[in-house]
């Protein structure tokens, strides 16, 4: 069964770049929001949804399956969550 991938991002973040290149390279199907490039309610819901997850609002959050959460780019715990 596919993983419910959410990433949260900034569009100018390498590291946050890195994470979606992982996850297109390893045929993973994600949503992402890019929050720097939203803008009124929408980028409010963003932010309020990394700030549950990481409340240190770092980029890249990963939410996986509504349960495990990664901060940064972390390639050995994003296999392990993904069962790579």
């Amino acid at each position: 069964m596919p993983h419910k991938i959410h990433l949260y991002a900034l569009s100018t973040c390498g590291w946050c770049r890195k994470t979606k290149k992982f996850l297109e390279e390893h045929g993973q199907a994600f949503t992402c929001d890019d929050v720097d490039l939203l803008s009124g309610a929408d980028k409010e819901r963003a932010t309020a949804e990394v700030m549950r997850h990481n409340p240190r609002r770092s980029y890249p959050t990963v939410v996986i399956d509504d349960a495990v959460v990664i901060v940064g780019f972390d390639e050995e715990r994003l296999r392990e969550a993904l069962g790579l």
